[in-house]
């Protein structure tokens, strides 16, 4: 018999491009079951991420609250900014709280040190996975019910498969939430040779950009093994399949190393809040709740699905104050403009006017990153990595001085129009002064506000 209240099935990857699928790359990658998902179910041509980097992103779609407001400012574990702050409440602690079996596979980062952090006091019963923002694919180490696991001999991507299989087994006769979070194609770009040399065999992508597109197929493959175990269960048809990256692809490298490769021409990538670097894929399979073989236009941020989410099971309205809204209607067809939104990141520090933007209807504002700001030091680079081999080596927070920036005298706002200038091309801000003045005002008003909820989360 099913159960009345729908399951949900949340993917997401790692600095995966939209254009990194093979229905919109014209077949140079391979992602045969998410092409079919696609077809089946609704996809979103206007989806964005919550911010143009890992940890804060992850932390918009988890409280659907902006990352500012949880804690979440930059992706340095060592330097705990990081750190969903302990008072935020997730779609875990949500559904948890209303019987849901709740459950994180993969990649956490939103606290890699220290208990209070950790997955299973967020809200998720169970946690197999690592807490950072990266591991190694095949000398892995990860946790598993608070134990921890060394590396078997297989592709990290094919342990986490096998995981998120045996929870949907376990739990299939009541309702769950499992958050499936591969880290593919997230650095260190790793695959097995034989899958590499498949993409890289007419040489017209790098050997970095063959070895993602071999890594998405593993990740392809294993959406296909868990897709099949859901039909196998009767479960396909009452479950909520979603299928996102965290952030746009990363984009860096020269020669064989170069990870530049097609993203419909979208301007920029990871880092930066033009399109290339917040515009993400979702796919969202529900036979039972949504209409399939669709696409709708509406612009649906991550901070939208948590009481999105909650709509759809029927939970109701979070415990918790939100920016999002549902946009279950729209996923329906019922079309509205929504709220504006926005993105802000820098590293170390918000500020202002430096790599932030915000969305109005077809109108888009962007604040370029001043030269610098989106660079960590090389110090934190190898603490990062030092940490990754050895954490215990983290004793305590890093408490080092962050570098300050000045802005740039020619610093200015761009102004889009993105119905006719999907590719941020043309700067219209001369000609829209009091458009531009107007947005300006609104992206100050919304950092003033988030920013104070952020000091708020200080110790």
């Amino acid at each position: 018999m099913m159960n009345p209240r729908p399951n949900v099935l949340q993917i997401v990857v790692d600095d995966m491009g939209i254009g990194d699928l093979s229905s919109i790359n014209n077949g140079a990658s391979a992602t045969p079951v998410l092409d079919q998902l696609a077809a089946e179910g609704v996809c979103l041509s206007q989806h964005y991420s919550g911010s143009p980097v890992c940890a804060p992103a992850r932390a918009a779609l988890l409280t659907g609250r902006y990352p500012q407001r949880t804690g979440v400012i930059d992706t340095m574990e060592a330097r705990g900014t990081d750190r969903l702050a302990v008072g935020e409440r997730t779609i875990a602690d949500e559904l948890a709280a209303s019987g849901y079996a709740t459950g994180l596979v993969g990649k956490w980062h939103n606290g890699a040190f220290d208990a209070a952090f950790h997955p299973v006091q967020r809200g998720f019963d169970e946690f197999v996975g690592f807490q950072g923002g990266w591991q190694d694919y095949w000398n892995w180490t990860i946790q598993k019910g608070g134990a921890v696991l060394a590396s078997d001999g297989r592709h990290l991507t094919d342990v986490f498969t096998a995981e998120a299989i045996d929870f949907v087994t376990r739990h299939a006769d009541e309702p769950f939430f499992l958050h499936l979070a591969y880290n593919a194609p997230h650095f260190p770009l790793q695959a097995p040779e034989y899958l590499v040399d498949h993409f890289y065999r007419d040489g017209t992508v790098t050997r970095a950009v063959a070895t993602i597109y071999a890594m998405l197929s593993m990740v392809d493959d294993g959406v296909g093994a868990l897709l099949q175990h859901l039909d196998a269960l009767g479960l396909s048809e009452n479950t909520i399949v979603m299928f996102t990256s965290d952030n746009g692809p990363d984009f860096h490298g020269k020669g064989e190393h170069s990870t530049h490769r097609f993203n419909e021409g979208l301007r920029g990538s990871k880092t930066h809040v033009f399109e290339g670097g917040v515009k993400v894929p979702m796919i969202m399979r529900w036979p039972a709740g949504l209409d399939g073989g669709v696409t709708r236009d509406d612009l649906v941020h991550f901070v939208d699905w948590m009481p999105t989410l909650l709509d759809a099971t029927g939970v109701g309205g979070s415990t918790a104050t939100v920016d999002g809204i549902s946009r279950l209607p729209a996923l329906r067809g019922d079309s509205s403009k929504g709220p504006l939104r926005f993105w802000q990141w820098t590293r170390y520090t918000p500020l202002a006017e430096s790599n932030a933007a915000v969305r109005d209807g077809d109108w888009k504002l962007v604040f370029p990153a001043w030269e610098g700001t989106l660079d960590a030091l090389q110090s934190d680079l190898e603490r990062d990595a030092e940490i990754k081999r050895n954490p215990e080596a983290l004793v305590a927070l890093d408490a080092d001085p962050t570098p300050q920036f000045t802005r740039p005298a020619a610093s200015a706002p761009l102004l889009f129009n993105l119905r006719a200038d999907p590719l941020e091309a043309c700067d219209l801000s001369a000609t829209q002064p009091d458009r531009l003045r107007s947005m300006t005002s609104a992206l100050h008003s919304w950092f003033d506000d988030v920013e104070a909820s952020r000091r708020a989360t200080l110790p």
